[in-house]
């Protein structure tokens, strides 16, 4: 027998045969017991909200698996320890807090804290039996494409999911790991193609939970998939993709990178030649050489109206299509769906461009805009120095993400009127600043008190009251699919005669949409008579 051929019968056996082990998956088993996966029983923590951590979705992607689909999980014999998150994928160490390896109190667990073999899911669910049929909130995490775990204590689901729902988490493919196009990787693909690895996890992790979630009393028929700027960004490639009908049924969308210029197939393999013109050189290198090779290969700084250096392309399979031309043309799904900005979201990244004088943005403006300089310049005038930086936030926050926002907004809201938009305002513990990217992610899962890039950052009662309402919303948009209730003022669906959002902030008001004007300039600079 040919050795590739009784390879793959000898997994089989082994897989068969460690599924005649396992009991079958009851129809109502207590949770307080090992739940019954498709791949083996798992034991959780907890009492009130049993946490089931680290469970493999797919097989380690690691030597000839890197840069290749995700391939489902291995069974395994006897009950597996789900007190412990998995390793944290491969990533630049932007996050001290992670906790790979370790358990809902934080102490130091076994393993590596950061591996290829990162792809697994967590489950926080306050049902006591699998057969209650609770709705699900699925979080896919941002990072720039670049980092993130579901690790992160300011995911931790378990405040969430006291509210009456299931909360599931996953570890995705990020970097050179997650989204490297390369003639090479082309050339060996069934379909002629490469890139976007970090997507096809996150199908693969959507596809455990329609398998797995009942096991644990969610209800697969009633998922809301979430996530913040690069997850938001994820989501919103899945609902174009023709991949995940089925997958889920809403959407919450926080500061979501859309209809923003996409990169196609051509256009980034050769970002993966710069990597390294040999593939099998660059499957026999360590994990850590390859991280350090991502800073190493991408261009410095952000040309705000051109394709980003790394994420999702359009690859030709997995996504046919720029997300503009997907939504213009109606080849997305539509499902009831929150989604929002932060007031100044551009404020983290104009801060790491570097550019401090007057002239140097002018410059900036110009060359973000070629044909079309002086209506850029009368749109972010800056008349002096001390006006650089809000300017430049403006510029940031405008192409980034509240033109995507409002663009993806105007086209679903004809469609699906359950569209709700928000703004998030609040300054935490009193800031004196706005919010910038990011600020809202610990509100939504009520856990102000998680530390984020090593320390935990001051909140006062209006924070904590506004975490409450934020994730009460959440809860019941993920319950209902309509998030008002309670005491939080009434939220208006989007319309696009009024554009009224929601301000996330002290206090909680509807509120026209800003800035108007550069957005429809960014419209028609970006997509000429398609507004």
């Amino acid at each position: 027998m040919h050795p590739l051929r009784l390879a793959l019968v000898l997994v089989t056996m082994l897989a068969l045969g460690a599924c005649a082990t396992r009991p079958p998956m009851a129809a109502d088993a207590p949770l307080d017991q090992p739940v019954a996966t498709d791949q083996g029983r798992v034991a959780g923590s907890g009492s009130d909200v049993r946490a089931f951590l680290g469970i493999p979705y797919a097989q380690p992607p690691v030597g000839e698996g890197r840069w290749r689909p995700p391939q489902p999980a291995l069974p395994w014999a006897g009950v597996r320890d789900g007190s412990r998150f998995g390793p944290d994928c491969m990533q630049p160490a932007e996050y001290p807090e992670l906790r790979g390896g370790r358990g809902r109190s934080g102490a130091a667990g076994e393993g590596p804290t950061m591996s290829e073999d990162c792809l697994s899911v967590n489950v926080w669910t306050p049902a006591r039996r699998s057969g209650e049929k609770l709705p699900v909130l699925v979080w896919v995490y941002g990072g720039g494409f670049t980092y993130g775990s579901g690790s992160h204590p300011s995911y931790d689901g378990e405040a969430l999911a006291r509210r009456g729902i299931v909360v599931v988490n996953f570890n995705y493919r990020t970097g050179l790991f997650g989204f490297m196009a390369h003639p090479q990787l082309s050339a060996e693909s069934p379909v002629r193609s490469s890139g976007n690895y970090g997507l096809m996890d996150q199908l693969a992790a959507l596809q455990w939970v329609q398998r797995n979630i009942a096991a644990f009393g969610g209800d697969p028929g009633r998922v809301t998939v979430a996530g913040q700027s690069a997850g938001a960004m994820s989501i919103s490639a899945l609902m174009i993709s023709g991949r995940a009908q089925g997958l889920f049924q809403q959407a919450i969308l926080q500061s979501v990178g859309v209809m923003r210029p996409m990169a196609d197939l051509a256009s980034y393999e050769p970002l993966g030649l710069t990597v390294g013109p040999d593939l099998r050189q660059l499957r026999a290198m360590s994990a850590t050489a390859l991280v350090e090779r991502l800073t190493a290969v991408l261009p410095p700084g952000r040309e705000l109206t051109r394709p980003r250096g790394l994420g999702i392309i359009v690859d030709g399979d997995l996504v046919r299509a720029n997300d503009h031309s997907a939504y213009t043309q109606g080849r997305y799904l539509r499902v009831p769906m929150i989604v929002g900005t932060v007031a100044n979201e551009g404020g983290g990244l104009a801060r790491s461009l570097g550019i401090r004088d007057a002239d140097a943005l002018r410059r900036y403006v110009a060359t973000s805009f070629p044909g079309q300089e002086a209506r850029a310049a009368q749109l972010y005038p800056v008349a002096g120095n001390d006006e650089v930086f809000q300017v430049l936030s403006d510029l940031v926050s405008d192409t980034q993400y509240r033109h995507g926002t409002r663009a993806l907004m105007r086209i679903a809201a004809p469609a699906e009127p359950r569209l709700w938009g928000y703004r998030f305002t609040q300054r935490r513990a009193g800031d004196a600043a706005e919010p910038i990217h990011g600020a809202e992610l610990q509100y939504p899962f009520d856990n102000l008190q998680a530390p984020h890039r090593g320390r935990v950052r001051p909140f006062d009662a209006s924070d904590q009251q506004l975490a409450r309402q934020m994730a009460d919303a959440w809860a019941r948009f993920v319950k209902t699919g309509d998030p008002n209730g309670a005491d939080m003022p009434a939220w208006p669906r989007y319309r696009v005669t009024d554009e009224q959002l929601l301000e996330l902030g002290t206090p909680v008001r509807a509120v026209a949409q800003p800035s108007a004007p550069r957005l429809d300039f960014l419209q028609d600079y970006l997509y000429p008579n398609r507004r």
